[in-house]
């Protein structure tokens, strides 16, 4: 029993106490009036919660929307230079500058608040510290009341870390994750697929055999697709000469019968020049000498060698 009677005589002295626990600023807050006109506050404060060293300026914008019945009282504004106390100590937060913007909207006075502080105070470690709650009047239909724009809380760092730190002791939750930046591994991954993407581009371009590109739909490309479909038949030996003969005509823009004529129009054509002084050797053994003495022993399969090598020059490969 006497246990007991403790519990509850601690809880007793607890909430004995708990009013001067709170904040002085907490305790300034009049009581709201339920005959009070609603005003809607929207806050707007720093993206941190920490890290904020003796200097550093804090912004926070805040947002006021009334019945349009209803003004705000410039002079109930906060005043830059005026530091808010604790139990009659500083606090070392100074209010900075204070702006304030007016418009309306919607049957609404709308008025913006800007509040820049300033941090007069440092410690060796982290201390908590609070933008302080302002106080504004609105005025209007003969009545006059008060709104309490909330504090927001912050810790200031110290500027210096004095003895070791233990991480896995320092993990508070108002820092958040300490994320590792992956932008480069991105720009590096970004920059893998278009290379990858360029060669696939350049190996379509080499073996593609379809008109999908610039300068992929030659006279020499549509013979080398002929010569691919063609069956190796001796009876079809002169259609396959005749599909390179048609091709060397469309490329020269007139009849040709000689390597001669071809590397004079077309100097690109060099690098060929035996083989294409070849190839008229075999269409004469065809077409006029029936003994076919000049016919290389797998005619289908040399033709369509020559066809793809032609069509590469045309394509502007070496």
């Amino acid at each position: 029993m006497n246990m007991i009677a403790l519990h509850k005589f601690n809880i007793f002295l607890l909430l004995a106490l708990l009013p001067a626990i709170i904040p002085a600023w907490a305790a300034e807050a009049p009581a709201a009036k339920a005959d009070d006109p609603p005003v809607k506050i929207i806050e707007k404060n720093p993206a941190r919660e920490v890290g904020y060293h003796v200097g550093d300026v804090l912004s926070r914008t805040i947002t006021l929307k009334v019945n349009d019945q209803y003004t705000l009282l410039p002079t109930s504004l906060p005043i830059p230079g005026n530091q808010k106390r604790y139990r009659n100590k500083e606090q070392g937060i100074e209010l900075y500058a204070s702006n304030l913007s007016e418009s309306h909207k919607n049957g609404q006075n709308v008025y913006t608040l800007e509040l820049s502080y300033q941090v007069f105070t440092s410690s060796i470690v982290a201390k908590p510290a609070a933008l302080p709650p302002e106080f504004v009047k609105f005025t209007g239909n003969g009545k006059l009341f008060q709104v309490r724009i909330p504090s927001w809380n912050f810790r200031i760092s110290p500027l210096a870390v004095y003895g070791s730190v233990n991480i896995s002791k320092d993990m508070s939750p108002l820092r958040g994750p300490l994320l590792i930046s992956d932008h480069r591994q991105h720009q590096v991954l970004y920059g893998a697929f278009a290379i990858l993407g360029l060669s696939l581009l350049g190996l379509l371009y080499i073996l593609g055999n379809h008109a999908w590109l610039p300068r992929m739909g030659g006279p020499f490309s549509k013979a080398y697709r002929q010569l691919r479909k063609a069956r190796p038949d001796a009876n079809k030996l002169e259609a396959a000469v005749n599909h390179l003969h048609q091709a060397f005509k469309q490329a020269c823009g007139q009849s040709v019968f000689s390597a001669e004529e071809i590397l004079q129009i077309k100097p690109a054509f060099a690098p060929l020049a035996d083989d294409i002084a070849r190839f008229f050797l075999l269409s004469r053994a065809i077409f006029f000498d029936h003994a076919k003495q000049n016919v290389p022993p797998n005619p289908h399969a040399w033709l369509r060698q020559l066809a793809r090598r032609c069509r590469d020059i045309e394509r502007g490969m070496k």
